[in-house]
């Protein structure tokens, strides 16, 4: 399976994909956010006839409005078997990575969009798929929204890294690609890493080197079913289990405990029933 917008991206991966002998269905998800949009669908199955790949066109409606990005693509994800292929490129790995900075989201930020079989093209670059289209003599769709100023990636691809090309007189996208790929190592080991640790034994967390131990709760608390949760929450975390507090909140009406030398994830107590955290002597939180 294929995401196909009929960009020059995802036209080029459609074609690189047949051509590498894959099995692909295109996929044409359509947000209604633009007069015609329905018509890009058409577009695309011509273009899926002609290399000899399968069509689908799936429907996710999306309001316009704030965080329209993100929530575009949590629309277009939901109708997307697990594993489909993207046409992400090095530019948007580039994109991704100042995005992420300056959200402050750390090294996992910095690694971005991870390689693999969903993401084929992250080597290439824009120039290149644009490329490969004209070539063909592929007419690729051109979506308008994506010179929108409004939308703060589109700064990032047309304001800020043209700036920081002209500052460091050389190409940055791809310094940032390659700095990602790297991160994306250090990342990968850090997890082999942390998934060593059981978070829930405070003992062994509060031995642990703070940049695993940090690794080892955001997995936990993300694999219970809650969502990523914040700096802030990991960091009182690894307080409970150094014995500094007895519990504390981690967002989502859920808190973590220490009893009995173990941390437990657990709905928050109502107001009336205790404080979420608070600060007992050493002694008394190791007792509990």
């Amino acid at each position: 399976m294929a995401a196909v917008s009929g960009g020059a991206d995802s036209s080029a991966l459609l074609v690189l994909a047949v051509e590498a002998g894959c099995d692909v269905t295109a996929t044409h998800v359509d947000h209604g956010l633009r007069a015609g949009s329905s018509s890009e669908a058409d577009v695309v199955a011509a273009l899926a006839a002609s290399v000899g790949a399968r069509f689908l066109a799936r429907r996710a409606p999306v309001a316009p409005g704030p965080n329209l990005e993100a929530r575009a693509r949590r629309a277009r994800f939901s109708v997307l078997p697990p594993g489909a292929m993207t046409g992400h490129t090095a530019d948007d790995q580039a994109e991704t990575v100042v995005l992420n900075l300056v959200r402050g989201a750390g090294l996992d930020g910095m690694a971005a969009m991870r390689p693999g079989p969903t993401k084929p093209l992250l080597a290439l670059r824009r120039r290149e798929t644009a490329a490969l289209c004209a070539a063909l003599g592929i007419q690729a769709v051109v979506d308008p929204s994506n010179d929108d100023l409004a939308r703060r990636r589109n700064r990032v691809r047309h304001e800020v890294l043209p700036l920081l090309d002209r500052v460091a007189e050389r190409d940055v996208a791809a310094v940032l690609a390659r700095n990602a790929a790297l991160a994306g190592d250090d990342v990968r080991l850090l997890d082999d890493l942390a998934e060593a640790l059981d978070p829930s034994d405070a003992h062994v967390l509060a031995a642990a080197p703070r940049p695993l131990a940090r690794r080892a709760v955001r997995r936990w608390l993300v694999a219970g079913g809650g969502p990523p949760p914040p700096a802030a929450a990991v960091e009182r975390v690894l307080e409970v289990a150094e014995g500094r507090w007895r519990a504390t909140e981690i967002g989502g009406a859920r808190r973590v405990a220490r009893r009995d030398g173990r941390l437990r994830v657990e709905p928050m107590p109502s107001a009336s029933d205790s404080c979420s955290r608070w600060p007992p002597n050493r002694a008394a939180a190791d007792r509990s």
